[in-house]
């Protein structure tokens, strides 16, 4: 049998619309401008002949057609949402999509996950390496792992490892017209700066040190460039020996001296209320907990 239906997009637009009585609001909902809104009732009110909402300056209002559609679209969409869900869950029993922070997954996970695939070979594992912060309500994401303060309004989120900086340099800094012997000896090393200065200002400022420009050096706003240009002898990087635990074990990097900055942020493990339910995502929680935890104690 064919249907005549309209357009979903228009249908979902009505919808919204009608829930909330804005199209304002339903904008919001939707993530488009209320423009778009109007335009997908009008096009809707013109297939189908005849007018879904009475329009003033003040208020909106379904005429008595818009009052029977409404619950009928409403139910449909419901049934439709629903019905995808229970196919998503399904599918994904045994997958699991974990959004990772950049230099968390290069730097840290990528040496470990050779351990979670032998313990799990059951399990598929999606990674997807991004700084920016998931919408889990919009993006086909389980979990991810943030660097913030923590926590985040209407998700769970357990703390994997607070990042203390410290400096570390390329093995190379340490001979040379100019050896990094002292911290006194970074006013003739270029400092390599993550975000902006005020690491190395809290770092000097704890070290003592008054007479070193805290502005010398470039700021680079991804800290996995930064620890390269600090393994290739192009400065002193404050790096967290957590993260670059791999780097220093090589001799790739070495910290010349001690001295340590606390930091509130960290990296988190962060997902919706509920995900645990689902065996694989509760199976990669337990095992990254266990990894971080080993490597605060000491472990590889």
């Amino acid at each position: 049998m064919s249907r005549r239906l309209p357009s979903l997009t228009a249908v979902r637009a009505f919808e919204a619309g009608a829930r909330h009585l804005s199209f304002t609001r339903a904008a919001e909902e939707l993530h488009v401008t209320q423009t778009a809104i109007s335009h997908q009732v009008r096009q809707l009110e013109e297939e189908l002949g005849f007018p879904l909402f009475r329009r003033s300056t003040r208020r909106l209002a379904l005429t008595p057609e818009g009052q029977q559609l409404a619950p009928a679209v409403g139910e449909a969409l419901d049934r439709i949402a629903d019905t995808v869900a229970r196919l998503r869950a399904r599918r994904r029993d045994d997958a699991l999509t974990v959004s990772l922070a950049p230099a968390f997954g290069s730097k840290w996970l990528v040496g470990r996950l050779g351990r979670f695939w032998l313990e799990h070979p059951g399990i598929e594992l999606r990674l997807h390496h991004s700084p920016a912060l998931v919408d889990f309500g919009r993006e086909d994401v389980d979990m991810a792992v943030r660097y913030g303060r923590g926590p985040w309004p209407g998700l769970e989120s357990e703390l994997l490892v607070r990042l203390d900086k410290v400096p570390v340099c390329s093995p190379a800094l340490l001979q040379g017209p100019s050896p990094l012997q002292r911290p006194e000896d970074l006013a003739r090393h270029t400092l390599l700066h993550e975000g902006d200065h005020e690491l190395w200002l809290q770092w000097l400022t704890a070290a003592g040190l008054q007479d070193v420009d805290v502005r010398r050096g470039p700021v680079i706003d991804d800290v996995t460039v930064v620890t390269q240009l600090a393994i290739d002898g192009h400065g002193v990087a404050l790096g967290s020996p957590w993260l670059i635990a791999g780097d220093l074990a090589a001799g790739r990097l070495l910290m010349p001296f001690a001295q340590q900055i606390a930091q509130p942020d960290g990296y988190h493990l962060v997902y919706p209320p509920g995900a645990l339910e689902q065996p694989a995502a509760r199976a990669f929680r337990d095992w990254l907990l266990a990894e971080a935890a080993a490597a605060g104690e000491g472990g590889a």
